[in-house]
């Protein structure tokens, strides 16, 4: 599978998730990556490739001493606690990171992105803690252990168990990258591990969703709801995308009901609970949000994150913010908000189906419910 840096799309991202489908990288994209990292050669002083970090910004590095500087980075980073992230997540991290690194502004050579894929393509899975700093300064210690993993000093995750990364990568027939000025930073200093773990739990809950709508659908049959809430006129007259959505999947989800039919005449319920009848209203707004959140976290997975970024048609190297992962981090909380509401009118159903005086059917769903 080809991916274009900054036109990743959600479902080769669902693809990458599920199964570490091999990636390409189109060869236009060398061009961009080998001007960047030249820029980066310069002598001139710039954040974090030939300074120190935080306040000691002002100390300059001599030139025999970079490479140093970047390592120095990552080991100093790695300091995460914690189970390790799940395969899945780190399937997305290292995929995330070439992608972005590709796009030809953090100033690295092709051989980092190469390292990349070349793990990602062998199926390792470099051990990183899951607690840790993320966010507002980018995701370093996550993505110093994933980097230090790659430099052979780190761990990758084998079969469950922590392995020493050397002898993983060396069985892989993958050589440990060495990283030059500006490399160590670039890695670390991004919103991959966010995006990843908030990606993660959007399609993760992709299968959730679908069961509740048919789930839902089931409980109008099994407590012989009426279809007229899901009629199109009342949810047009609304206007909400999601809600318009949902009542058109309950109102085929519940096409040709027998039992819908077989209740038609006399039943003098003049309308149902709201976890039956307001269902396209609560879902189609969750859904809303999960759609949103979803452009969101397209959207970050091809940004170019780190910092300074490199603008090799201008020559210059720029220091700005975009490692910070606000964005992630309220889309992140809009999954969250929308995840629990679903859950929500889901325990107003089983509610409502145990109460006999609601549901019309047997004290508990028990056959015999005093024994």
């Amino acid at each position: 599978m080809q991916i274009n840096p900054g036109r990743l799309t959600l479902d080769q991202l669902r693809t990458i998730h599920a199964n570490a489908a091999a990636l390409t990288l189109p060869t236009a994209a060398t061009v961009e990556i080998r001007a960047s990292a030249q820029v980066v050669q310069r002598d001139a002083p710039v954040y974090g490739v030939n300074t120190g970090f935080g306040k000691l910004a002002n100390q300059r590095i001599s030139a025999a001493q970079l490479d140093a500087l970047q390592l120095n980075l990552i080991r100093s980073h790695s300091v995460g606690v914690g189970a390790p992230l799940a395969p899945e997540v780190v399937r997305l991290m290292l995929a995330l990171k070439a992608a972005s690194l590709a796009r030809g502004y953090s100033g690295v050579r092709e051989v980092v992105i190469d390292t990349l894929l070349a793990a990602y393509h062998a199926g390792l899975v470099p051990y990183i803690p899951s607690q840790g700093s993320v966010g507002a300064s980018g995701d370093l210690a996550p993505l110093a252990h994933m980097t230090l993993a790659l430099l052979g000093e780190g761990e990758m995750l084998v079969d469950g168990r922590r392995e020493p990364a050397g002898p993983v990568l060396q069985r892989a027939g993958i050589a440990p990258l060495r990283l030059t000025a500006k490399e160590g930073l670039a890695l670390i200093n991004g919103t991959q591990t966010s995006t990843a773990l908030a990606l993660h739990a959007l399609l993760q809950f992709e299968a959730v969703l679908e069961a509740a709508l048919v789930v839902g659908a089931l409980t109008v049959d099994a407590a012989r709801g009426s279809d007229g809430p899901f009629d199109p006129r009342i949810h047009a007259l609304r206007g909400q995308p999601g809600q318009i959505d949902v009542a058109q999947y309950y109102r085929a989800l519940l096409a040709d009901s027998a039992i819908r039919r077989s209740h038609l005449e006399g039943d003098d319920r003049v309308q149902d609970p709201y976890c039956l009848r307001c269902q396209p209203q609560v879902v189609g707004a969750c859904l809303d949000q999960l759609r949103h959140a979803a452009l969101v976290l397209v959207r970050e997975a091809n940004a170019v994150t780190d910092n300074p970024l490199v603008f090799a048609a201008d020559d210059t190297l720029v220091s700005g913010g975009n490692f910070h992962a606000e964005p992630v981090a309220l889309a992140a909380d809009a999954c969250a908000v929308a995840i629990a509401e679903v859950g929500a009118i889901s325990e107003r159903r089983i509610a409502m189906l145990i109460d006999s005086s609601v549901s019309r059917l047997p004290p508990f769903l028990a056959a015999d419910p005093g024994l």
